[in-house]
C-alpha cells in the first residue's frame, strides 16, 4: 500500500512542476523534500543526492562549505536570506520576494546568484513544510551594472548597436511597465504651468 505522505507531496510536486521559477518544499532546518524542474539545474547532483539535505548544501552553497558542520552553521549563516525567510515562515509569517544574494559553488568557480524570495508554510499530512519559490533576478541586477545608457537622454543601446527609449527597453525584454511623472526640478525647469509653488517666481521676485 503506497504511503499518502509520499503520494500527497508526489501531487504537491506535480503543481509546483508547472511554475517556470525554481521552487522547493523544505522542512524546518531548511532540509529539502521536494523540488521542481526550474530548480534541477541548481542542484549540484540528482534526486538522491538532494533529498534530506539543508538547502545550502543541496545548492553548494558557498557558507555551507565553511565548515564540517554544514548549512546553517557558518557564522555567516545568520544573515542568510533564504534561512531566514524560512524561518519566518514557519513562525507564520508568510515573505513575499525578499532580495538575495547568494555565492553557489559550480565546479571550480563561485557563481554570484541574486533571487527574490518567497516562502509560505502549508500543513501536510500531520507535519509543517515550507513552499520556497527562488525567482532569480541575477540577469537583472547585471544589466543594472552593465547597461549602455545615454548620458544625455537616458536612452539604452541594445546589442545592434541601436538606441532605444529605456521604458521601451525594458517592456520589450522583461515584461516591465513604467509609469511616469515629472520630479519637482524638471517641472519648474520645463513645465512651470504644472508647477504652482514657483509660479509666482520670476525676475525681481522672491521665493
Amino acid at each position: 500500500m503506497a504511503d499518502p505522505r509520499k503520494t500527497s507531496l508526489a501531487f504537491y510536486k506535480c503543481i509546483m512542476d508547472a511554475f517556470p521559477s525554481p521552487v522547493l518544499i523544505v522542512e524546518e532546518d531548511l532540509r529539502v523534500v521536494a523540488y521542481n524542474f526550474a530548480a534541477a539545474p541548481m542542484m549540484a547532483e540528482g534526486t538522491d543526492g538532494v533529498l534530506k539535505r539543508r538547502g545550502g548544501e543541496a545548492l553548494h552553497c558557498i557558507r555551507a562549505a565553511e565548515t564540517p558542520d554544514g548549512c546553517g552553521r557558518s557564522s555567516a549563516c545568520s544573515d542568510c536570506v533564504v534561512r531566514g525567510s524560512v524561518g519566518e515562515a514557519l513562525a507564520g509569517r508568510k515573505v513575499v520576494r525578499r532580495r538575495a544574494r547568494m555565492e553557489l559553488v559550480r565546479g571550480r568557480e563561485v557563481a554570484e546568484v541574486y533571487a527574490l524570495v518567497t516562502a509560505s508554510a502549508f500543513d501536510c499530512d500531520g507535519a509543517t513544510y515550507v513552499l520556497l519559490t527562488l525567482e532569480d533576478i541575477s540577469e537583472l541586477v547585471q544589466l543594472k551594472g552593465l547597461l549602455p545608457i545615454c548620458a544625455w537622454c537616458k536612452r539604452v543601446r541594445d546589442d545592434s548597436d541601436y538606441w532605444e527609449n529605456v521604458d521601451t527597453y525594458f517592456a520589450s525584454r522583461l515584461d516591465l511597465e513604467f509609469s511616469h511623472g515629472i520630479c519637482p526640478g524638471c517641472a519648474e525647469k520645463f513645465a512651470p504651468t504644472v508647477h504652482p509653488s514657483r509660479r509666482t517666481s520670476g525676475p525681481g521676485k522672491g521665493r
